[in-house]
């Protein structure tokens, strides 16, 4: 049914459009004149004149309606030139917007068709150029003429609204027709044709509560009293729908929560009329004794409720205060209870809202009363001080034994049991004071300095004689007052530079003081200079009276090699009584100046070593010298020092026949480790080779006849004879003696290559061959052949 009805709308929309345009036609013909060859002359490719002509459109159609799915492209319009007789020679050409793409047209009959589907809320009108042309030459026949087609819009798009779910508030009990809150929704459709986007509001959920005008959205209350307290929220949904509401439109819904707010329209109320409560008359002060509540449904500031006393025989010992938090009434204590005086009370309690409002009034009094019923129970009491604190001056520098003040006491019970009085030590670690166990009355141990501590703060026990666990205890703070007993000082240790060409009465320091008691022993200060130098022809002292004296010069003229420093006493008196004073020495050194004042140098030697030397030469012959000093310490040094040998021989030490090399040889394919040729050098073969190991007693002398030829090539009978000479040497060991490589190399799975090191182990080699190696080897053998008669022996 859906399809029929848009088709029949298309249909009509059609019908429309031809009846436009016939009456366009009409009119443009009656107001037009035929083409004239009034326009400017060209001139063509081959010298004729052209005539452009006024053009003459005929339009077909100017709109074509959006969502077209017929089969079918759909016909937009037809291009017809008044110069066109129907032969074919006039091509109709189009472009601009979707020329081509979206839109085509018939070169010979200027129909223009769409071939695809448009959507108007995609883009609502199209601007395209026609021409028409010589279909032979291409000759503009026609100047170009830009139209316009317009989408026409069909109702295709539901309403939508901007949230898809709202959150309003409304105060309870409002009046009916309360605005709540607006929702909108908005329609993509074109508003200015038909009623495609002609949205209308109705409400599908949240009736008989709420109301909403069709034609703003705006939701309104539409019952009385509508009372939070029985039901807080509500759910309503919104409907808009297009054309107009009616049959056939598209719509669209929104949820709105809306909540009604709390109003102060219910009295608080307590749940009972009498409240029990009791209390020690041991309680202090601000101690809780109970709590009472009145209950009020509503919430926020409008459920506040402040609690007062209204009438009682209690209302001068008890105080009530309101806990925001609960929602209570807090009855505390005002003031000391005693059981034996009264044993109870009796309190009126009333409880009223805070914030009333006046709309509901008459719902009212918003207020509620309660009676409270305080009994006093019986306690052993601890002592209670007269006062809940205690302040004592005592000047300092007192004597020992000085009476500070005195605490006082006493038992609150019936048994009025005696006080024993005690100082925590803790607070007076230093013990400056004592308190007499019996009276309370405190006195100093020693002197008190104020300027050491200006407030002493103890705190005092007081304790029941019989019932050691009753204890009070009270804060005692104790101020030393000042007395005149601290000269004032120099602010600063000063020290003053004054030109060589100072001029007289100028200021050059300006000095001030310092006095460690307190303002009224000490500034104001007075400044002056001793009376024995009160002339002094130098400087000049004057007192500013501001607590500061300036140092001035009285004569002109200094020198730095006469005299380069000034020593200035200077006498400072405070305003104490008695006043006290004090004598401060200010060194002033001689400098010289330039023309403006500014210091050059304060050194009297400055004078001299212009003459000779710099101050930098002196410091650099000085440092050359320090320099030569310790090369020839540490070259006497190094040369004293003894160098010690390497490897120690003992005559016990089995390895005094062997020696140590750095490197290991590199085995049978290693030929350039050791060069044969020298064997055959006649000199290392005439020459003896000393040992570096030991140093022999007397020089073994090789026989000359066991020498070989000097050109001889027998290497064996080489090694045979320096076997033999070596056997028969008992000076030093042979030459060719056991070497051990401490080193096996980096990853080197192989085991040391000495068979000394099978002495620890339990090694099955036999040792006997080392008696056949010759007396050189005699130790050796004996050493290792003894193991096994060691063994037959254990």
């Amino acid at each position: 049914p859906k399809m029929k009805e848009d088709n029949c709308l298309h249909a009509a929309l059609l019908c429309l459009g031809m009846l436009y345009y016939s009456h366009a036609i009409t009119t443009e013909k009656l107001n037009r004149a035929r083409p004239s060859l009034h326009g400017h002359h060209e001139k063509g490719k081959e010298g004729q004149v052209l005539h452009r002509s006024k053009r003459g459109w005929v339009w077909n159609q100017f709109f074509v309606i959006e969502e077209y799915t017929g089969p079918d492209p759909v016909l937009v319009g037809r291009l017809h030139s008044d110069i066109d007789s129907g032969d074919g020679n006039i091509k109709y050409i189009l472009s601009g917007e979707g020329a081509g793409i979206i839109f085509v047209i018939d070169d010979k009959s200027g129909n223009i068709h769409a071939t695809k589907t448009l959507d108007r809320e995609e883009r609502a009108q199209y601007t395209l150029t026609a021409q028409a042309v010589d279909r032979n030459t291409n000759r503009p026949l026609e100047p170009p003429s830009e139209f316009i087609v317009k989408v026409q819009d069909i109702n295709d798009n539901p309403p939508e609204f901007l949230h898809e779910n709202y959150h309003a508030n409304v105060p309870e009990r409002s009046n009916v027709g309360t605005s709540v809150i607006q929702v909108t929704a908005s329609d993509a459709d074109d508003p200015t044709y038909g009623n495609s986007a002609k949205l209308v509001y109705s409400i599908l959920e949240g009736q008989p509560y709420f109301s909403v005008e069709a034609q703003t959205g705006i939701i309104r209350t539409a019952l009385p009293n509508m009372d939070r307290e029985a039901k807080e929220e509500y759910h309503v949904v919104i409907q808009a729908k297009d054309m107009g509401g009616h049959m056939g439109g598209l719509s669209g819904t929104t949820k709105v929560t809306i909540t009604l707010t709390d109003v102060n329209d219910n009295p608080p109320k307590f749940p009972q009329s009498v409240y029990q409560m009791s209390v020690s008359e041991a309680a202090v002060p601000g101690e809780e004794v109970g709590r009472v509540k009145a209950k009020d449904p509503d919430i926020g500031e409008n459920g506040l409720v402040a609690y007062s006393i209204i009438d009682g025989d209690g209302m001068d010992m008890f105080e009530i205060t309101t806990d925001y938090e609960t929602q209570e009434g807090v009855v505390k204590l005002k003031k000391l209870l005693d059981f034996e005086t009264k044993k109870s009370y009796s309190l009126k309690v009333e409880a009223a809202n805070v914030h009333i409002d006046p709309k509901f009034i008459s719902n009212g009094p918003f207020k509620d009363t309660v009676t409270v019923k305080i009994s006093v129970e019986d306690a052993d009491e601890p002592p209670v001080f007269l006062k809940p604190s205690y302040i004592f001056e005592v000047q300092e520098n007192a004597a020992s034994g000085t009476v500070v003040g005195k605490v006082h006491a006493k038992d609150p019970d019936a048994a009025n049991s005696a006080i024993r009085y005690s100082i925590d030590r803790h607070t007076d670690l230093e013990r400056y004071f004592i308190i007499n166990a019996e009276d309370g009355n405190i006195k100093t141990i020693k002197a008190l300095d104020r300027e050491e501590i200006a407030w002493h703060n103890i705190s005092v026990f007081a304790v029941e004689v019989h019932k050691q666990h009753q204890e009070a205890k009270v804060p005692v703070a104790i101020k030393v007052v000042d007395v005149n007993d601290n000269a004032p000082k120099f602010a600063a240790a000063y020290e003053a530079f004054v030109c060589e060409n100072a001029r007289s009465n100028q200021q050059f320091i300006t000095i001030s003081a310092d006095d460690k008691d307190d303002s009224a022993n000490g500034p104001r200060f007075i400044f002056s200079l001793p009376p024995e130098i009160i002339h002094n022809p130098n400087f000049t002292l004057r007192d500013n009276r501001d607590n500061t004296a300036s140092v001035l010069v009285r004569r002109e003229g200094f020198s730095r090699q006469k005299q380069d420093l000034y020593l200035l006493p200077i006498v400072i008196s405070d305003g104490g009584l008695p006043p006290l004073s004090s004598t401060n020495t200010l060194t002033i050194r001689v400098c010289g100046c330039d023309s403006n004042g500014s210091l050059l140098s304060c050194n009297a030697e400055a004078y001299i070593l212009n003459a000779g030397l710099s101050t930098g030469a002196l410091i650099a012959i000085l440092a050359c010298i320090v320099i030569l000093l310790v090369i020839v310490v540490l070259f006497v040094t190094l040369k004293r020092q003894k160098k010690e040998p390497l490897i120690v021989f003992e005559e016990e030490d089995v390895r005094e026949n062997i020696i140590t090399y750095d490197d290991e040889g590199g085995g049978e394919e290693d030929t350039e480790a050791f060069d044969i040729a020298t064997l055959q050098n006649p000199d290392g073969i005439n020459g003896f080779i000393p040992r570096k190991d030991i140093k022999p007693e007397y020089q073994y002398m090789p026989r000359p006849g066991l020498r070989p030829a000097p050109n001889s090539v027998d290497v064996d009978d080489f090694i045979n004879t320096r076997i033999q000479e070596a056997d028969n040497d008992p000076t030093a060991p042979p030459y060719d003696s056991i070497q051990i490589y401490g080193y096996e190399g980096r990853g080197s799975v192989a085991g040391s290559l000495s068979s000394l090191e099978s002495a620890t182990t339990d090694s099955d080699l036999d040792y006997d061959y080392l008696q056949n190696w010759g007396p050189r080897f005699k130790k050796l053998a004996d050493l290792y052949g003894s193991k096994d008669t060691f063994d037959d022996d254990s």
